[in-house]
């Protein structure tokens, strides 16, 4: 199922809400419910009333890098994700309207000169905007000091690295925020905990957008720890819900479901820079249920290149937490795991009427059962 629209451009957030006085949890949020059929209107701020004692909030700790460096004044890089043999997905951009667009150039063995002496080499192109490279130095660590936030044209101005991280955020990682969780507030997460919900970490550290290539997701590191395996399990043993924020959490999720369905043993290998390493987390496509007839979730860390879609639906992840997406995205097509598509459908079109703003600074849409 496809949801053709076009989002019109004053439908772009364009600045973080803090840019015009207000608080980051001032976003509005529609809320559909699957089996009903209904949505309503709310402020974010209401979430902990939408939401049941009970259900469990799962969020992404992944801290957005500073992932975008200027090669010269015709090329910037924007650095994607680490690969599991040490290279790192990266886009070559070139300017374009006062921010990038994808530049087509670059051939396997090209050098690329960056500030600071780094040279970063070009290993293989691996989708039709990403190539495989090897920088010169580790590379969190020179990003964090010559890199900025990646900035797509729809924001005019550039923002401080704050701006994109949400109060989760612990560890730098992620190419691009986790912008689902930007915004709670440690008021809103007090609420929530207050009302008898329960809030569990795991980390999925994203890569750049698929908005402009139609592209499916890439293997991205996972790493989902113990104590969140365990409530996922109890809540869904007492009758709780399963919420996801943002996509990053599904896939995270489902992953460990998968690999619990295997029958796998809980791995966790960390690579030399903090990082999940090997195939341990690699799972995907169909399994069956867990022992004793149960889904449920086993701690792992690795890859994912899971693609969630209405077709293979969702073992563990009862409802999703997410903003506004693209058409074609892949991100939209995960949400048909959480709604019916004529519900999908009437969602986007209300979101259009009432204004609801699109992509990282804009508002959101709380998808349940």
């Amino acid at each position: 199922m496809t949801i053709e629209f076009t989002v019109p451009a004053e439908r772009e957030a364009r600045e973080p809400p803090e840019a015009r006085g207000e608080r980051r949890d001032s976003v509005r949020m529609l809320v559909s419910r699957r089996r009903a059929g209904a949505m309503s209107h709310h402020a974010f701020t209401e979430l902990p009333t939408v939401l049941l004692p009970g259900d469990l909030v799962v969020i992404n700790t992944s801290a957005t890098l500073p992932a975008a460096v200027r090669a010269s004044a015709d090329l910037s890089v924007h650095f994607s994700s680490p690969r599991p043999d040490g290279t790192w997905l990266i886009e070559l951009r070139a300017p374009s309207g006062g921010a990038t667009a994808p530049c087509r150039g670059g051939r396997p063995g090209m050098v690329i000169g960056l500030p600071g002496g780094a040279r970063l080499t070009l290993c293989g192109r691996v989708t039709g905007r990403l190539w495989a490279a090897r920088l010169s130095t580790a590379v969190i660590p020179y990003l964090l000091r010559h890199g900025s936030p990646i900035r797509y044209s729809y924001v005019p101005r550039d923002w401080p690295t704050s701006a994109y991280q949400s109060v989760f955020a612990t560890r730098p990682g992620s190419a691009e925020m986790p912008s689902a969780s930007r915004p709670f507030t440690a008021e809103l997460v007090t609420r929530l905990v207050t009302r008898g919900v329960t809030v569990a970490p795991l980390t999925l550290d994203t890569g750049v957008s698929s908005l402009e290539g139609d592209e499916a997701p890439y293997p991205e590191p996972y790493d989902v720890p113990p104590s969140t395996a365990r409530l996922v399990n109890l809540t869904r043993a007492n009758g709780g819900r399963v919420i996801a924020v943002g996509t990053t959490v599904v896939r995270a999720l489902e992953t460990a479901a998968a690999f619990a369905d295997s029958g796998n043993g809980a791995r966790r290998d960390r690579g030399g820079d903090g990082r999940a390493g090997g195939d341990a987390g690699r799972a995907g496509g169909d399994a069956g249920r867990a022992g004793g007839g149960e889904r449920g979730v086993r701690a792992s860390a690795g890859w994912t290149d899971l693609v969630v879609s209405a077709q293979r639906g969702t073992r563990v992840t009862d409802g999703l937490l997410t903003g506004f997406h693209e058409p074609r995205s892949s991100h939209l097509l995960m949400l048909e795991a959480f709604s019916d598509p004529e519900l999908l459908r009437r969602c986007y079109a209300a979101a259009l009427e009432h204004g609801y703003l699109w992509h990282e600074f804009g508002d959101v849409h709380l998808l349940l059962p």
